[in-house]
């Protein structure tokens, strides 16, 4: 049976099963071997080997059925026990469900019995706190005061605590029967009041925070409260302003106090916020007021300076306060501050500003007319001289005596320059100054301003003086003195469009004002180009009219007659030599009508055709011949 159970290892394959049975059996193998192939055997070894197969399967039947009722009478056990177990698990819940009902109710008559003694003990607690009370106020009706808590400053603490009380039911009590007794509590109260404060001020010298936050906890309370925070206030500022930058200290100061009042208040926002507000109505008020009141009536570019340092100054040490714990709107709180110090010099800025750059341009433009000698002529103005640009335009003609500039164009860079600066610096504290509302309003006007000084009174009349000193198209002499204006007055108004472009832009780009400044540019420039095209016109019409002039009186037809008639190569006539010669004078100055950069539109397109039309016919041919 060993055997055979050997047979049967996994995997079981039916056809290697009955090969292994059959190598096993002498003389049952298929090829032979020592012994020869016995069928007989063979058979007889099949049989006796299902024999064994059937009792090994009858002995297994047996062990499985015995297995089977084994495992059907545990089952059985198992589910008693359950049934056991989960009536004992019932059970237990009805336990529990009585055990939680009954610790309810023990909770409920705890609580209910607490509510009870509670009950009793508050006004037990009230009436002894009110019969201490009345021991108390019996000694302050009496005059004398025995109770230790009064007479010993160690318990100064206890003391204001009761005073503090008393002095509430002291407020309670009829005048006229309890005048007294309400004068000693009231005397009581101010004199610990008084030593509380004293106290503050003592710890606060020696640097003790847990002192100082003790008393300030017992002043809570106390009305004298608020004048422990003045006091603290007061202090911290002693010794805190010993360099010249009040601006610098004030943000030292701020910083190492912030540090301090979060350990000393229970309200640390609202010491810190007097504290500021302190600093800004006295410390930086005085400063201010002092640097200002000082230069407002004798030197207004002085003053002007002065307030745009000290208001930029003072916003950026407001700035950097934002950061501490200043209460919820802290940033309007400090932007009030700010304007309670500089309220009254920003209403009259713009005033003072127009009034300064009115006379601060007059000055410069009448101190570089002064370094030339030079007094200002009068430009008319008007419907007369609105006639007489038109009549320039269309003639060319010049309606007043030529004067003799001597060459100089009455256009200076140093003048332009502290102009534009002066301007610069106008925009600048404009920015910075101005109320966000009426910061377009007021650039405009400076912008009006610097138009009026630099394009009108400078520019414009350079323009007018060089068109009065161009000569006439019949004169003898000509020049390219125009020119010279023509360029000046381009490098010029190129810087005035980037100032235009850099400072007044960014200030006005998102208001109505935007509209009206680049009406008042358009405007300017085409009066300006109006002037240049009328001045170059007349400047070429001259030169024209001199080469005109001689070809016409100098050139003879015997110039092209040589005595010799053998030598008939004549390089060029006299005449034309003189006309090329003038030119080439010209040339030397260093004019040339195409080398004149200008921001502004071709001259008139007549004007070049003028030149053609001149040049065209004998005397061209005369220059060409030079």
């Amino acid at each position: 049976m060993a055997t055979t159970a050997q047979l049967f290892e996994e995997p079981f394959d039916a056809d290697e099963y009955i090969e292994r049975l059959a190598w096993r059996t002498p003389g049952g193998g298929s090829k032979g071997g020592a012994e020869a192939f016995d069928p007989k055997r063979l058979l007889e070894e099949f049989e006796n080997h299902i024999e064994e197969l059937k009792q090994l399967d009858e002995k297994i039947q047996r062990r499985v059925e015995k297995l089977e009722h084994q495992c059907h009478r545990e089952a059985k056990e198992f589910a008693h026990k359950v049934q056991d177990l989960q009536r004992s698990n019932q059970v237990a819940f009805q336990h529990f469900q009585e055990l939680d009902e009954h610790i309810s109710y023990v909770a409920t008559k705890v609580c209910h019995l607490g509510d009870q003694l509670e009950g009793v003990n508050t006004p037990r607690q009230r009436a002894v706190e009110a019969q201490r009370l009345m021991t108390y106020f019996n000694e302050f009706l009496d005059g004398d005061l025995r109770s230790d808590v009064f007479n010993n400053p160690d318990k100064i603490k206890e003391a204001a605590d009761i005073i503090q009380k008393l002095h509430l039911i002291a407020q309670e009590l009829p005048f006229d029967r309890f005048a007294d007794v309400k004068a000693k509590i009231a005397s009581k109260y101010h004199d610990l009041e008084r030593q509380l404060i004293q106290e503050f001020t003592a710890a606060q010298r020696r640097g003790e925070i847990g002192r100082m936050r003790e008393v300030a906890a017992v002043l809570l309370h106390f009305k004298g409260y608020a004048h422990c925070v003045d006091v603290y206030i007061k202090q911290c500022q002693e010794g805190a302003y010993l360099r010249n930058d009040v601006f610098e200290d004030t943000a030292v100061l701020c910083q190492r106090v912030n540090k301090q009042v979060g350990e000393v208040f229970s309200s640390p926002e609202t010491v810190m916020a007097k504290l500021i507000q302190n600093i800004f109505e006295n410390k930086l008020q005085a400063h201010v007021k002092e640097k200002l009141d000082e230069t407002r009536h004798s030197d207004v570019e002085q003053y002007l300076k002065n307030l745009y340092d000290l208001y930029t100054r003072t916003t950026a040490l407001a700035t950097k306060l934002t950061e501490f714990n200043l209460g919820s709107d802290k940033h309007t709180f400090l932007s009030k501050l700010i304007k309670s110090i500089f309220s009254s010099y920003l209403e009259s800025y713009i005033d003072m500003e127009r009034e300064y750059l009115r006379s601060r341009g007059a000055m410069i433009l009448q101190r570089y007319y002064d370094s030339k000698n030079h007094q200002k002529r009068l430009i008319g103005t008007g419907s007369i001289q609105e006639l007489k640009e038109r009549i320039r335009q269309r003639t060319n003609l010049s309606l007043g005596p030529v004067i003799d500039t001597h060459g100089e164009t009455f256009l200076s860079p140093e003048l332009v320059v502290n102009l534009l600066q002066e301007t610069r610096h106008a925009f600048e504290r404009c920015h910075r100054l101005s109320d966000p509302s009426d910061l377009p309003k007021n650039a405009f006007s400076i912008f009006l301003l610097l138009v009026d000084h630099l394009c009108v009174e400078h520019i414009d009349y350079a323009l007018e003086i060089g068109l009065s000193a161009i000569p006439s198209s019949d004169a003898k002499n000509a020049n390219l003195y125009f020119l010279d204006v023509v360029q000046q007055a381009n490098s010029i108004f190129h810087l005035f469009d980037k100032q235009f472009n850099d400072q007044l832009m960014p200030l006005i780009s998102s208001s109505p004002k935007l509209a009206e400044c680049l009406h008042k540019k358009k405007e300017v420039i085409e009066q300006m180009e109006v002037k240049l095209d009328t001045g170059i016109d007349r400047t070429i019409n001259c030169m024209v009219g001199q080469m005109k002039h001689i070809l016409t009186t100098e050139q003879k037809k015997t110039d092209f007659r040589p005595e010799d008639e053998n030598n008939v190569m004549i390089q060029y006539t006299t005449s034309a030599g003189g006309a090329c010669a003038e030119v080439h004078g010209w040339e030397k100055c260093g004019h040339s009508a195409d080398g004149v950069g200008r921001s502004f539109p071709p001259a008139h397109p007549r004007a070049p055709t003028a030149v053609q039309l001149q040049l065209n016919g004998r005397h061209a041919g005369h220059l060409r011949c030079g």
